[in-house]
């Protein structure tokens, strides 16, 4: 498994811009073919900074979702919404291994 990392420079005024967009990817990115973990939008702190993250079997895999996203008529209108709102000022992206597994249970207090 490998898991896609965003980072997102976001205009700090269209906050609610953005939060609309990571919930469409709440539906788009699973019915396309990756777990998704999360769209994170600033709470406190940096108001600029957001973060998606995905994950998918292999860069193999990656490929075909890319290609399913790309007739996805519901991912390319959250694109074209990002486009045309232009609340995305950057983005990076960088593919991760998880190399602390298997993690050991949780100690309650």
């Amino acid at each position: 498994m490998i898991t896609c990392f965003i980072r997102y420079q976001i205009d700090p005024f269209k906050q609610q811009e953005f939060a609309e967009y990571g919930k469409a990817w709440g539906q788009i990115i699973p019915r396309n073919g990756a777990d998704l973990i999360g769209y994170f939008a600033p709470h406190e702190g940096s108001l600029t900074t957001a973060y998606g993250l995905y994950s998918i079997e292999n860069l193999a895999a990656y490929e075909a979702y890319r290609k399913s996203l790309a007739a996805d008529p519901l991912a390319q209108a959250n694109l074209d919404f990002a486009r045309r709102e232009r609340f995305i000022l950057q983005e990076d992206r960088i593919f991760l291994k998880n190399v602390s597994l298997p993690h050991a249970p949780r100690v309650s207090p």
